[in-house]
């Protein structure tokens, strides 16, 4: 059942216009294709991945900084084969976005495997929870699993066309136990009402959104752009911060969903020691696979005033 509350999930005729027509086909097209066995779909995804890797683009370039600054230690080599591997997670995810919203709950069930579950049972009912994730290429997979065995609400980006936002706002509730809700990103006020209420809510502060509501942290030695709302919301709602982690599998296996103790004497009180604290936890989940991390997002961003570009694109690339 979908919260009444989550307009972008409401169908309207108007994504009927002929001028989406192109779009609704080339959707059904995608998930006639993630109907196929999963064996095939992780086939289909490196290949779209390599296709993809096999060109310069601005995405390359930008992955291609952040796994040079982020990981200094490794080789050349390593480090490209790290790009490689990371665009062929990337390939993939494009097939586990199909998957994640289209699959039956059944058949996805079938590649899933949850640990640390009693951390969820451990947060006393009434309290809301943070579910504190960050951006694997598997992000897709991750919040309908987590959607799967308990109430989750999701925030999202809305994308500028209505008919891709609709197919992606009520994909992303598909799988919701309940009255699952999805939040655009900048409606604070809403996801601060559903933790008062003892909801559960997915949270990335793993991303550079500037510095209108963060400060600069450590990230892998670097100082990075860090939203310091993981603290403040914890503070204001009561919350609880439980981290969880959702990885792809080696072969076919399918994928471990990870959660781990809520977070003790947090918030501290201190932004900067709290926001570190988030930025050591985001190191540790993406070491546990670094390759299935969204390294083509531009986490550096923004930088302290008289350091250098990092990715020296200038004003050629825009998030």
């Amino acid at each position: 059942m979908v919260n009444k509350t989550s307009k972008a999930t409401k169908f309207s005729f108007k994504l009927l216009h002929p001028r989406h027509w192109l779009l609704w086909l080339g959707l059904l097209v995608w998930r006639l294709i993630t109907a196929l066995p999963f064996p095939i779909l992780l086939l289909l995804g490196k290949g779209i991945g390599l296709a993809v890797f096999s060109f310069k683009s601005r995405r390359k370039t930008i992955a291609k900084r952040n796994i040079e600054v982020c990981f200094p230690t490794l080789t050349g080599i390593e480090q490209h084969e790290m790009l490689r591997n990371n665009f062929i997670n990337t390939g993939i995810a494009f097939m586990e976005i199909g998957m994640a919203w289209w699959w039956s709950s059944r058949r996805l069930a079938k590649l899933l495997s949850f640990e640390g579950l009693e951390h969820l049972k451990a947060v006393p009912e009434g309290r809301g929870t943070m579910l504190l994730g960050i951006h694997y290429t598997t992000l897709e997979i991750g919040g309908a699993a987590v959607s799967m065995v308990t109430q989750m609400d999701g925030m999202y980006r809305a994308h500028g066309n209505p008919v891709f936002d609709y197919i992606q706002a009520s994909g992303r509730v598909s799988k919701g136990k309940g009255d699952t809700v999805v939040f655009e990103r900048r409606d604070v006020r809403g996801s601060m009402k559903a933790l008062k209420k003892g909801r559960t809510l997915w949270y990335g502060p793993d991303q550079d959104y500037g510095l209108g509501q963060g400060l600069f942290a450590p990230f892998f030695g670097i100082s990075a752009a860090t939203v310091y709302a993981t603290a403040r919301f914890a503070d204001k709602t009561g919350a609880a911060v439980v981290p969880f982690s959702h990885i792809r599998l080696p072969g076919s296996r399918g994928y471990k969903i990870s959660f781990h103790p809520a977070l003790e004497l947090f918030p501290s009180g201190d932004d900067l020691v709290d926001a570190t604290r988030i930025n050591k936890l985001i190191e540790k989940f993406i070491l546990l696979q670094p390759d299935q991390y969204l390294w083509v997002h531009r986490r550096f961003k923004n930088r302290p005033e008289g350091d250098p570009d990092i990715y020296n694109l200038a004003s050629k690339v825009r998030k």
